[in-house]
């Protein structure tokens, strides 16, 4: 450095800032899986459409950090009475550590999740309780709702970046599907009134 001058503040960066895209391309790739979501939406009945609500809205109420991926199996645990989503297999680590195995979850291309319950958490009535009481809330909810489209999570604030996401992601693709069998407009009980082929 040449006498009397001063050290930059801020030394010249050598790598690149953001190396893995962290803020873009997860962001870039969620919205090309929305695109593909509502391509490949297809027409859903109100009772297939609150069932597919319900399990996404449960699933995404749980703590997770990650981008889920579609096709892969996630696993459910409950610990201290909180729901979590993790990546990892509920044989690859302690009971303990992981809390009860819940089940194993599914994202689908349409933005959709199932989950198959674990046979404990099948046998557990405390549980299925709870999932009942849960399921009843979410009917009053639709019920309530001025249309069955209103009642879509198109924004849920108060869930983390990715849960978000993929709530908005949920919704779109819900909407093309009740597009298709002009229910979105409808209430739940108007929609659940029409015949299972419309």
């Amino acid at each position: 450095m040449e006498p009397g001058r001063r050290a930059p503040v801020f030394p010249l960066m050598s790598k690149k800032a953001n190396p893995q895209g962290k803020g873009v391309s997860p962001l870039l790739a969620v919205i090309e899986q929305q695109d593909t979501a509502v391509a490949a939406a297809r027409p859903k009945a109100a009772p297939q459409v609150a069932t597919e609500l319900f399990t996404a809205v449960f699933i995404l109420e749980s703590d997770f950090a990650f981008q889920p991926t579609v096709g892969r199996p996630h696993w459910l645990y409950r610990k201290q009475g909180r729901f979590r989503l993790s990546l990892t297999p509920p044989d690859a680590w302690d009971p303990c550590i992981a809390g009860q195995f819940i089940g194993e979850c599914r994202l689908h291309q349409d933005m959709s999740w199932t989950l198959e319950l674990s046979e404990a958490a099948t046998g557990d009535t405390a549980l299925q309780d709870e999932l009942a009481g849960r399921r009843q809330r979410f009917e009053r909810e639709l019920e309530n709702a001025e249309t069955l489209g209103g009642a879509l999570p198109r924004f849920r604030g108060d869930l983390g970046f990715y849960r978000r996401v993929y709530a908005y992601a949920l919704s779109r693709s819900l909407e093309a599907s009740m597009r298709q069998t002009d229910i979105s407009r409808l209430t739940y009980r108007d929609a659940l009134a029409l015949p299972s082929d419309s």
